[in-house]
């Protein structure tokens, strides 16, 4: 079984000398930088270089730079997707969003975990865990999503939150460890002030 195999099945992997996995990265890394180069008003470039990072990716997807993704084939990003600056994706699992995920600031999304055993570790075993993100998700600035978990659709993380498990729908979840506040209601349409021209 191959390293980038055991990867995809869960076992403890080694991407650190595998010329496979290395290779890979090194690719997904050019492309993040040829990226990360482009000027910012030019998003039909910014476009094309992401079709060649994601592995799969919806309309109307916007990312500011600077970004960076380790493989880039493990993510998939739904429809209306935006990332704000420092978005980073360390993908060796798979990594999903759905969509109409808006994504602040200085986000990290990490699959990544390593070996707990030191001499595991120090042979540079680590293990991906997928992550997924449902549809109409905000994530506020600063958070860090963990492997293994699950953020359920029209949930609302705050910002500077460790995200250590998984999260259900409809709620807002803040805190280190994330952990959810409370449910998003009806009233929440009512929480910022509404331009009305009719009332006008």
């Amino acid at each position: 079984m191959t390293e980038k195999e055991k990867a995809a099945a869960g076992y403890l992997y080694n991407p650190n000398y595998d010329e496979e996995l290395l290779g890979e990265i090194s690719r997904c890394n050019d492309l993040c930088h040829e990226f990360n180069q482009i000027k910012p008003s030019d998003r039909g470039a910014q476009t094309e270089i992401l079709k060649k990072i994601f592995g799969r990716m919806g309309e109307w997807v916007t990312v500011n730079t600077p970004f960076w993704c380790d493989y880039g084939y493990n993510t998939t990003v739904g429809s209306f997707f935006f990332a704000n600056h420092g978005c980073q994706i360390l993908d060796g699992g798979k990594v999903t969003f759905g969509d109409y995920v808006f994504i602040a600031p200085n986000c990290i999304f990490t699959t990544a975990e390593h070996a707990l055993d030191a001499e595991q570790r120090n042979e540079g075993l680590e293990v991906a865990l997928p992550i997924t993100i449902g549809d109409n998700v905000w994530i506020g600035a600063g958070t860090i999503v963990l492997g293994g978990v699950t953020i359920g659709d029209n949930t609302v993380i705050g910002a500077g939150s460790v995200v250590t498990k998984s999260i259900p729908s409809n709620v807002i979840a803040v805190g280190t460890p994330c952990r959810v506040l409370r449910e998003i209601t009806e009233a929440d349409k009512k929480r910022y002030p509404r331009y009305d021209e009719a009332g006008e």
